[in-house]
């Protein structure tokens, strides 16, 4: 039997919105040496079918894209510039060639090359047609209109105002959570789905804090239909609250860090937006890094 074009077009627009969320991307240090060594493609080798199955691929960019030097190559951990992150200009190609085609751009090593190094970030992200949000000061969210389903994403930086010093809980800014209700609530009422993408908490903690906790909470009161967590490098704990799934922290994704098991493990979350009733499913995937630089799905 031979199926009409015109059905099989019908069939792909009935389709559930697939929108896969990830973690941490860090293309220095060892990242950068195993793509010079190969290729930005072999990195992203093992995902690259997994990932191009999707409508849309969410990740942290947590670094800017310059044409400076590398500081942080052959540094030691713990060591001065180890901790200072650029990333080729070429990688804003590879990302868009995975898909990866919407980054945030709100975290504490967005601006470790300065404001001119995030606005060269902006520009290499715009030549290579990926959206961002999240840019210090400005573009805290962007909505997406997907298969005529409006997708708001907002993003909550911990680290907002201070990108080299982590700050400590007890200071966090309050600035920033307030602007961050603020812009779910106007989100709220332009989109049909609001998520909120945050970078936050305790590094290599497994379980978020109190007043992580809190915080999240009062993102989905204000109106957050999901939130998402970045930055502590590993998997964290989740939780179902008022109806909307919270998860913490899906660890690392793209990163050079191999000193304990838990860090060498991600968490890619599948979001499923039926488009009938703009109900909400959720499929979880465990990513396993690899000492080469590559990222696969964990068993394969």
């Amino acid at each position: 039997m031979v199926i009409a074009p015109e059905i099989i077009g019908q069939e792909k627009e009935k389709k559930p919105i697939e929108i896969i969320f990830v973690g941490d991307l860090m293309f220095d240090r060892n990242i950068r040496q195993a793509a010079a060594k190969n290729s930005n493609d072999f990195i992203f080798e093992p995902l690259k079918d997994w990932l191009g199955e999707n409508d849309l691929v969410v990740a942290n960019l947590e670094g800017p894209i310059t044409e400076n030097q590398s500081v942080s190559v052959n540094t030691l951990p713990g060591g001065q510039n180890n901790y200072i992150f650029t990333f080729s200009p070429s990688l804003a190609n590879t990302l868009f060639s995975n898909n990866i085609q919407l980054v945030s751009l709100g975290n504490n090593h967005i601006l470790n090359f300065g404001q001119k190094g995030l606005e060269a970030t902006k520009q290499y992200l715009n030549k290579a047609g990926i959206s961002y949000f999240g840019a210090p000061v400005d573009e805290r969210s962007i909505i997406k209109d997907i298969k005529g389903v409006k997708i708001a994403l907002v993003n909550y930086n911990q680290f907002a105002g201070n990108a080299a010093v982590e700050p400590s809980f007890a200071k966090a800014t309050v600035g920033e959570r307030t602007a961050v209700i603020e812009e779910i609530k106007k989100t709220k009422a332009q989109a049909d789905i609001v998520i909120v993408y945050a970078h936050w908490g305790i590094e290599y903690d497994s379980v978020a804090n109190g007043v992580i906790k809190n915080l999240a909470h009062e993102f989905v009161d204000a109106g957050a239909d999901l939130v998402i967590g970045t930055h502590p490098h590993v998997i964290q704990d989740k939780e179902e609250y008022q109806g909307k799934m919270i998860y913490y922290s899906l660890g690392n994704f793209i990163f050079d860090q191999y000193f304990s098991l838990e860090v060498k493990r991600g968490l890619a979350v599948k979001v499923k937006i039926n488009l009938a009733d703009k109900k909400v499913e959720f499929e979880e995937t465990e990513l396993c890094l690899q000492g080469n630089g590559q990222t696969n799905i964990c068993g394969l």
